[in-house]
């Protein structure tokens, strides 16, 4: 494998040594033709897989129109978008089919858009004293990099350094609801939260906490806000993760996969009360709502509306905790998370540290990334079909079993030419992603030709 170099890059990040050259659905392929299993897929951003025929094609022929206008100008695409993100995530909230949308680029933006319609909203319609208002946040949450977000992190890593922070924020126990009830007083404008917490290392709460979460908001009048960029669309089996209490959050702030991997796109959806007080002047985003990115969240989100992806997750999700669980019991793990298709799993220190897994996992072809000093998360495109699936997880295992027997394990060989024609061919197959996803049951006989390729084939 090629390692990494950043000469005239800030080192913002210490990337696993790979440089990736080319991908296609859920695998990726380095710059010396080494094949590799995406178990990433872009912390959720490509949920549809690497380069989905799709979304590429909604992108080059929007290219071909129009990229640009600033919100000086509305364009034909804008309204389209927003009326399709109403149509399937709109029910999903309180704001129902009146839902209006706020569109942005980054899942950092939206929320802090979030922030600022809440607290909006608490001035203009609640009467909170200005300069007053005070939102709940969870510890352990990771909401963006911005300064007001790094601001509500404990993570020394994201926080240390970068103050003065925000005033207006009070933290309370992830899951703990007495702590949020606790929290709430006159000037309380609002809940936001992660439904699971990713990079916490996909940390489910009980199940009581976000129907009791509802529940205190509504009788106090308090806006709950659903942080989903990384848990929403599709990732956990259901197109937004409040779904799996049945809870509708006021507003829902969505970003990553809401781009499919094409472009950034994000956007906060949600009651039409609070979102209404963001009048012209009062926020604004030059790129957000472009043309391209909005024509390429259309087809994501045609691509959702079928329900077809979420079953995905769903089903293989089963599969990923199965095999998950008996790695904990066979004492490989101390402790997997699962929900959806998207698992967190500890390490026990003494075995090694996520770092180390994953570099166990990159010298056998799959990629994946710690998110704490003992724990990965496993995030695969949900178009994975079983094969692939299994074929991860049997990697997995024998890299545990590596690092417990202090056994580095072998570098992937070399792709074959019979591997690297039927990356180049797929393109020119009628597209594999959308028509496996279109049919769940075709994973299960693993007849789909790129399962039967191991992500190191040579």
């Amino acid at each position: 494998m090629a390692d990494t170099t950043h000469g005239a890059l800030a080192p913002t990040y210490h990337p696993l040594p790979l440089t990736i050259a080319r991908a296609h659905g859920t695998h990726v392929w380095d710059t010396d033709g080494n094949e590799f299993l995406d178990m990433l897929s872009g912390y959720s951003a490509l949920n549809f897989g690497h380069l989905h025929q799709g979304l590429v094609a909604a992108a080059m022929t929007q290219l071909r129109q129009v990229t640009l206008t600033s919100r000086a100008f509305d364009h034909d695409r804008l309204e389209e978008f927003a009326q399709r993100l109403v149509e399937v995530v709109g029910p999903l909230t309180t704001g129902g089919e009146d839902s209006l949308v706020v569109p942005m680029s980054t899942g950092a933006e939206a929320v802090e858009t979030a922030i600022k319609a809440v607290r909006k909203w608490g001035y203009d319609v609640r009467g909170v004293p200005e300069d007053q208002a005070t939102v709940i946040v969870a510890g352990g949450n990771f909401h963006g990099r911005t300064t007001t977000l790094v601001g509500l992190s404990d993570r020394p890593a994201a926080r240390d350094g970068f103050g003065p922070f925000a005033p207006g924020f009070r933290q309370v126990p992830f899951g703990d609801l007495d702590a949020v009830a606790d929290a709430v007083d006159d000037t309380t404008v609002a809940v936001l939260m992660e439904p699971v917490q990713g990079e916490a290392g996909v940390l489910v709460p009980p199940d009581e906490f976000w129907p009791g979460l509802r529940e205190l908001t509504t009788t106090q009048d308090i806006a709950l806000v659903a942080d989903e960029v990384q848990s929403g669309l599709g990732r956990t089996g259901t197109t937004l993760a409040c779904e799996l209490w049945d809870v509708r959050p006021d507003l829902a702030c969505l970003g990553k996969a809401l781009g499919g991997g094409i472009v950034p796109v994000s956007a906060v959806v949600g009651r039409p009360e609070i979102l209404g007080v963001l009048t012209p002047g009062t926020h604004g985003s030059t790129f957000g709502g472009n043309p391209l990115a909005c024509a390429v969240a259309v087809a994501a989100l045609d691509l959702l509306s079928t329900g077809q992806y979420q079953a995905r997750a769903a089903e293989s999700g089963k599969v990923l905790k199965e095999r998950l669980d008996a790695l904990v019991a066979a004492g490989l793990l101390a402790e997997a998370r699962t929900v959806g298709l998207w698992a967190g799993i500890d390490l026990d220190p003494e075995l090694g540290t996520g770092r180390e897994l994953c570099e166990a996992l990159l010298e056998r072809g799959v990629l994946a990334k710690d998110t704490r000093d003992e724990t990965i998360h496993l995030s695969p495109p949900l178009s994975i079909v079983q094969p692939e699936l299994e074929m991860a997880l049997d990697i997995l295992e024998e890299s545990l079993v590596a690092l417990r027997d202090n056994d580095p394990g072998t570098a992937p060989a070399e792709v074959s030419d019979a591997s690297d024609d039927h990356a180049d061919d797929a393109e020119a197959d009628a597209d594999h992603d959308t028509d496996t996803a279109d049919a769940p049951g075709a994973a299960a006989d693993g007849k789909d030709e790129r399962s039967e390729l191991s992500p190191t084939a040579g």
